[in-house]
């Protein structure tokens, strides 16, 4: 019987196959009390296992061959909890406490930690909670004597780039294990956006749909499936008139995806001769290959915070400086924009959610008011991407400004680092440019003040529509009034592009908003001509450049712009890009 399950799309596109289903064991253990001369030997047995796993993820990485940068990044996040005092040291306490064994201890621990990490307002961070019961679930493998990946079970017959992988969750290490497979798709029970399991997707360029709930425990082993990743959908068990239907649907995007790859060394510039930026977000210094052979043109953003947001201490200069050069000499000359540490929030290196402050983190200390309020955190980030600029062309990027002394303030500490540097006689960039991240509605208001000190500017649209609308993103119950189209935020968007280009300021935008290709028109009117996106967007908003006319655009923008009303301001885009 033919069913349908809904879930997240993380990777667009269409597969159609068979269901190869992925068993894991199961976290559910039994309490056992030991007695009081066994503590010491099940303490040990722990801690075996836990050193088997290190071992074994250790082997893992240096295995991974061909297999996509992300999936060694992640290898090395799992490696790190092995080596968190929370996940290693408690469980040890609890078995000398309460006399029991190592697989109670351990899961108990567990749950304390995917409940810190449930309270999390950052989905990043908040989605770690899988990488947390993965790791867990190797230990738990090990102790119970069924070390190894997850089992695949599948019919006999079947070719390989026929299968979609069915899991509850999938970790990198089961996924770095049969890469050499070519699986169609994949659909999980749990995840999001940036889970693991969506970045791999993503990264491999295949459909893949999660968050389905219950898709493990319903779908079996050969049943035939279309995964739609544009929608979100999962069917079950198709009849033939649905099934011919998606086939010639992924015959057509095949074709498209085809085509855009030809665009990849194209000049990126429009009908009436206007050249236009493209650039991309990136990370982790592994993303840049990909970005590379995207046809980025440049690292419009680089989100240095995601290089030590699993890991429990800050990272010294000389870590940070091999960090950034490696963007830096990797992108081959091309421009590199480094933003400094975006933490606070809940990116914090330090987080311990039972003490949080039960205040709005989002309006609290982060960003630049962190760095400015840490200064020795401060100068060495600065310094250290100072010394990155003397192997190619680097700016240096300040988040979250909402006053003039935010930067008269960062300009007195990058010019100490300087001053630092030049007495230690070493190399670096004296004439860095330093830009500003536009995502408060005061900075896009009062523009002038931030055009007069900066080098340029790049509008950061996910935080600039969250404050502006006072949505929270991540809490499920208003993430629907998330509106990028919202005409507030239109007028801030197309005041601060307006604005820059009077005073001939370089403005960019970095943020969702930039890499959806239904807005790029729209942007284009706007008179926008830098954009910065997921790598695996560039070729697509390329591609409607190139079919752009900016001097029909700019008068029909304007006029969307005057329009108050949420349906005719859709109506007016859709005749936009038609």
């Amino acid at each position: 019987m033919s069913f349908t399950l809904h879930g997240l799309s993380v990777s667009d596109g269409i597969a159609i196959g068979r269901a190869l289903l992925m068993s894991h064991a199961t976290l559910e253990v039994s309490h056992l009390t030991v007695g009081p001369r066994m503590v010491e030997k099940e303490i040990a047995r722990f801690d075996q296992a836990v050193e088997a796993v290190k071992q074994e993820l250790a082997t893992i990485k240096e295995s991974t061959g061909h297999a996509p940068a992300e999936l060694a990044a992640f290898i090395d996040i799992h490696a790190m909890f092995l080596e968190d005092p929370e996940l290693v040291e408690k469980p040890r306490e609890i078995i000398r406490a309460r006399r029991c064994n190592a697989e109670w201890a351990l899961v108990q621990q567990m749950e304390q930690l995917v409940k810190q990490f449930e309270a999390f307002d950052d989905p990043y961070l908040r989605e770690r909670k899988f990488d947390v019961r993965q790791v867990v679930e190797r230990v738990i493998k090990e102790l119970l004597g069924h070390p190894g990946r997850a089992v695949m079970k599948a019919g006999k017959g079947l070719k390989e780039e026929m299968l979609i992988v069915v899991a509850h969750d999938l970790s990198p290490a089961d996924v770095i294990s049969f890469k050499e497979h070519r699986f169609a798709s994949f659909i999980t029970d749990v995840g999001g956006a940036t889970s693991h399991t969506a970045i791999l997707a993503r990264s491999l360029a295949i459909p893949s749909v999660v968050g389905l709930e219950n898709a493990r425990a319903l779908i079996r082993d050969d049943e035939m499936l279309i995964v739609d990743g544009l929608r979100g959908v999962v069917i079950v068990d198709p009849d033939e008139r649905v099934l011919e239907e998606y086939r010639l649907r992924k015959n057509q995007i095949e074709l498209e995806e085809t085509k855009l790859k030809r665009l990849k060394n194209a000049k990126s510039q429009t009908i009436d001769g206007i050249d236009v930026n493209l650039y991309a977000n990136i990370e982790l210094p592994v993303d840049v290959p990909e970005a590379l052979a995207d046809g980025a043109e440049g690292v419009g953003l680089f989100r240095t915070e995601f290089l030590f947001l699993d890991r429990g201490d800050m990272p010294d200069e000389q870590e940070q400086f091999e960090a950034y050069k490696k963007v830096v000499k990797g992108m081959g000359g091309r421009p590199v924009t480094i933003r400094t540490f975006d933490l606070g929030n809940d990116k914090d290196l330090h987080v311990d959610a039972s003490i949080r402050v039960q205040t709005n983190p989002a309006l609290g200390r982060r960003a630049i008011r962190l760095s400015l309020a840490e200064p020795q955190m401060f100068q060495t980030q600065l310094r250290a991407i100072l010394r990155a600029s003397r192997f190619g062309p680097v700016k240096l990027l300040i988040p979250m400004l909402a006053h003039a002394h935010e930067i008269d303030q960062t300009m007195a500490a990058l010019e100490q680092a300087k001053s630092s540097l030049r007495g230690e006689k070493i190399v670096f960039d004296e004439n860095i440019e330093v830009g500003g991240m536009i995502e408060i509605p005061a900075a896009a208001l009062a523009i002038g003040l931030f055009m007069r000190r900066l080098d340029f500017l790049s509008i950061g649209t996910n935080d600039l529509i969250q404050y502006t609308l006072a949505i929270d993103r991540s809490d499920e119950q208003v993430a629907a009034l998330y509106d990028p189209l919202h005409p507030a935020v239109l007028m801030l968007l197309a005041h601060t592009i307006t604005s820059a280009e009077k005073a001939d300021i370089p403005v960019s935008v970095c943020g969702e908003m930039a890499g959806d290709p239904k807005l790029t028109r729209l942007f284009l009117g706007m008179g926008l001509r830098t954009f910065s996106m997921h790598p695996s967007q560039i070729l697509k908003v390329k591609n409607r450049i190139l079919k752009a006319d900016v001097s029909e655009l700019a008068p029909a923008v304007r006029r969307i712009l005057r329009l108050e009303e949420p349906g005719k301001l859709r109506e007016a885009l859709e005749k936009l890009n038609s």
